[in-house]
């Protein structure tokens, strides 16, 4: 019998073969919820945009009906 000088024996090639395919598949999964988390982030930050830029669009239209309200309201005056 082999001495190992305090060491456990070395795992048999179908142990380290066995083992290595399961990190394998982890890291693939660890490497796909990346991806799903780093994808649904830029969704997130992508529809907070869109939303931002509704409703800047939708202060600035009203802003623009404000405007011109007063300025039918000025051009009555001058008329009238």
């Amino acid at each position: 019998m082999p001495h190992y000088l305090g060491k456990s024996r070395p795992m048999e090639e179908s142990r380290i073969e066995k083992a290595m395919a399961r990190l394998d598949t982890a890291l693939t999964r660890i490497a796909d919820a990346r991806e799903t988390v780093a994808g649904k982030t830029a969704e997130g930050a992508g529809s907070a945009k869109v939303m931002a830029l509704v409703n800047s669009h939708e202060k600035l239209r009203e802003e623009v009906a404000d405007t011109l309200t007063e300025l039918d309201a000025l051009l009555e005056e001058l008329e009238g």
